[in-house]
């Protein structure tokens, strides 16, 4: 086997599979930003440009646009300074920065914040930003930014609360802002007594990957939202299932042992009904 054929043949798959995964991440980290059109904007036209210089064999214009690119890395440093500064922050908190204990933990404070408020009849919306920034919805808020824990959800939920009405948005393990209005779905399959809590999660989990947690003020039960999709009446084991199956992805890290004692698991269940310990839910 020629040797030095597979090595011009892995160093272009290789140098494409890193520009395809940096790129990817600088796409997702941009967007919701506010220089996610000026972005857009400037690689269209710069897309644009070159194709009509290159087909119209313009030459000199072809060079001053080749020309260009050498300033852009300069540009961006000086048009895109907030964002970049952002881009860097937010990237320090992304989940897969922490220990699958540290999210366990803070899957724990969602729980504890959740039953408590449930058992108290506090009603809550909270919103847990992932991959797609929402910064339009928290434009809508007022700044928080401290530890999120039970005591603080559970304070900024109380009602006649300054800030108990809207939802808040949590990165990380963060509150980031509170008293945020979050979008109405517009599903018309939706029980019309269903309340505002829970069309406001049912719609940004339609706009968003935000994982949505909700707590009845009426009946005390507790829901989810994620990807449009609405379980409602769910037990504390439920949603602890739930969230670890989103923030710390147990199928990647699981051994094949653990994956089959959850299938028993499963099957189990289904054989016993299905049944929870929560109660039956009620109107919203």
């Amino acid at each position: 086997m020629n040797w030095t054929w597979i090595t011009h043949t892995w160093r272009p798959v290789l140098e494409i599979s890193l520009l395809t995964v940096v790129i990817y991440h600088i796409c997702v980290l941009v967007r919701g930003t506010r220089g996610a059109a000026v972005v857009t904007g400037f690689i269209a036209v710069m897309l644009v440009a070159t194709l009509i210089t290159t087909l119209l064999e313009l030459e000199v214009l072809n060079l001053l646009i080749k020309s260009f690119f050498a300033f852009i890395a300069i540009a961006v440093l000086v048009i895109f300074q907030p964002e970049l500064r952002h881009i860097l922050a937010e990237l320090g908190n992304r989940p897969f920065l922490g220990t699958a204990r540290e999210q366990r933990e803070n899957i724990e404070v969602i729980i504890q914040a959740a039953a408590r408020m449930s058992e108290m009849r506090i009603g809550a919306l909270m919103a847990f930003e992932q991959t797609i920034q929402l910064q339009d919805i928290i434009q809508t808020g007022v700044r928080i930014d401290c530890d999120a824990s039970p005591e603080m959800l559970e304070t900024i939920f109380f009602p006649n609360n300054a800030i108990h009405d809207g939802g808040v948005v949590i990165k990380g393990d963060r509150i980031a802002f509170a008293a945020c209005i979050f979008p109405l779905t517009q599903r018309q399959d939706l029980n019309p007594s269903l309340g505002t809590r829970h069309r406001a999660a049912i719609g940004l989990s339609e706009e968003s990957d935000a994982v949505m947690v909700v707590v009845s003020e009426e009946t005390g039960s507790i829901s989810y939202a994620y990807k449009g999709q609405w379980v409602r009446g769910v037990s504390e084991e439920s949603l602890r299932a739930f969230l670890s199956s989103v923030f710390i992805r147990p199928a990647r890290s699981r051994n094949l042992a653990e994956i089959l004692l959850s299938w028993k698991n499963a099957a189990s269940k289904r054989g016993t009904g299905g049944k929870s310990k929560s109660s039956s839910p009620g109107p919203s």
